[in-house]
């Protein structure tokens, strides 16, 4: 049954999250532009941070944004109402984060395998800073590190999960994790925020 479609009156509003939800997603799918613009200025935020982890800066970050709300709008006939859709979004935004990282990759010369292996002593220093330092500490590293990082530490993959979303090996994974997090520790002591 399509909820969006028995819609005929004031009186059939829709008034469960869920019911708001399918008539939102109808009038995407049936290119209201209305619906598309809540849509997106109602995710924006939300999406937009997960795209600043994986960039260098903000208009990196609204590119892959953009890009990841073309295939929201693209691929929305998929979902399945009732699930999270801020998940399904998010799931999203991260592959696009992804693909704009492989494309980054193409047009960079370093060989991250060759680069110097060195062991974090203190990986909990997290806490002692801001989310925005911390934020733009992570859009100072190099790509490989900051796409490691960000799947591993905060998306939650696995070194075998990283390694297939970038086409590395898992000690390459574990290497540029540990990486990261030295530079990251660096970067926050050349501030003079330890």
């Amino acid at each position: 049954m399509d909820i969006a479609l028995k819609i005929s009156s004031v009186k059939d509003l829709p008034q469960t999250a869920e019911e708001k939800e399918a008539v939102l997603i109808g009038a995407c799918l049936r290119e209201e532009r209305w619906a598309q613009k809540q849509l997106y200025e109602t995710y924006y935020g939300r999406l937009l941070t997960i795209c600043l982890r994986y960039s260098n800066n903000s208009e990196d970050a609204r590119d892959i944004l953009n890009e990841g709300f073309v295939k929201v709008f693209r691929f929305l006939d998929r979902y399945k109402i009732g699930t999270s859709l801020d998940g399904w979004m998010r799931r999203i935004m991260i592959n696009s984060s992804i693909d704009f990282y492989r494309k980054e990759m193409r047009h960079r010369s370093d060989d991250i395998e060759t680069a110097e292996y060195k062991i974090a002593e203190d990986t909990d220093i997290a806490s002692n800073y801001t989310a925005q330092e911390i934020l733009k500490a992570i859009q100072l590293l190099p790509p490989a590190y900051r796409a490691v990082f960000n799947l591993y530490a905060i998306e939650g993959y696995s070194h075998k999960e990283v390694a297939d979303a970038l086409g590395i090996t898992e000690s390459t994974s574990r290497s540029n994790l540990v990486k990261a997090r030295v530079k990251l520790k660096d970067m926050l002591n050349k501030l003079g925020l330890i």
